[in-house]
């Protein structure tokens, strides 16, 4: 241990561990603070890139984004493992092999929503913000959860889009984004659940902007979260 000398009366006659001084801590706490700061710093960028939305070119050029383009609501979107990141990811327009092993989205396969698959990253995007006005004005997070964030109350929505309920009803209302709506639009008819929906009064345009929502929020890449959702095929815990 290190120890240095002090003098008293001008003679050298006691020794202090460093770990004792003031100016020792003083320092330390001067240099973790720093280097705390610039990693925060650094944090703070990567962070603001991992957030920032995708484009239509991303799309074209099949480049993933954590947050991907609005355009996905054209494509069909699935929740599969991959083995590479260990954990389920969106897969957004079918599958392809990653280059170092895994699966990545393809964006390939389209699929009819609401009669269309041909939406313009203009037109998706203000159906999308819609959606999210309309979740914020009926506060759905009172009951729900959304991406994290929200109760427990009631269903988790991050991945509502892939719920195989909605599967099951397509047929019968045309298509499972209409049978979103058709619930959206009055809950306690379409009842699934022992904690019942109430009825918020969404209308018809708010419903349909509130399924873009769910279904783009799908896509996004949460590192696996919620785990095992549903009962999809293949969304395991990879860690298992």
């Amino acid at each position: 241990m290190k120890t240095k000398q002090i003098r008293k009366g001008g003679d050298m006659s006691e020794k202090v561990s460093v770990w004792s001084s003031n100016r020792f801590w003083r320092r330390s706490a001067t240099w973790v603070t720093g280097v705390a700061s610039v990693l925060l710093i650094l944090l703070t960028f990567d962070s603001m890139a991992q957030m920032k939305m995708g484009t239509k070119e991303d799309i074209a050029k099949k480049v993933e984004k954590r947050i991907p383009s609005p355009l996905v609501i054209n494509y069909t979107i699935d929740y599969k493992l991959d083995p590479y990141r260990g954990h389920e990811i969106p897969i957004i327009g079918g599958e392809m092999p990653r280059p170092q092993g895994g699966i990545k989205s393809a964006f390939e396969k389209k699929e009819k929503f609401f009669g269309r698959d041909d939406y313009t990253e203009q037109e998706a995007s203000a159906l999308i913000h819609k959606g999210k006005l309309t979740i914020q004005a009926k506060n759905c997070m009172d009951c729900h959860t959304l991406l994290g964030n929200g109760a427990y109350y009631a269903p988790d929505l991050t991945k509502a889009w892939l719920d195989p309920t909605w599967e099951t009803l397509a047929a019968a209302f045309g298509g499972k984004e209409y049978a979103m709506a058709a619930f959206l639009q009055n809950p306690p008819k379409m009842a699934m659940h022992e904690r019942k929906m109430p009825n918020l009064g969404i209308t018809k345009d708010e419903a349909k902007a509130v399924v873009a929502y769910l279904k783009f929020m799908s896509a996004i890449d949460t590192n696996g979260f919620p785990r095992n959702f549903g009962k999809i095929k293949g969304a395991v815990d990879a860690r298992k």
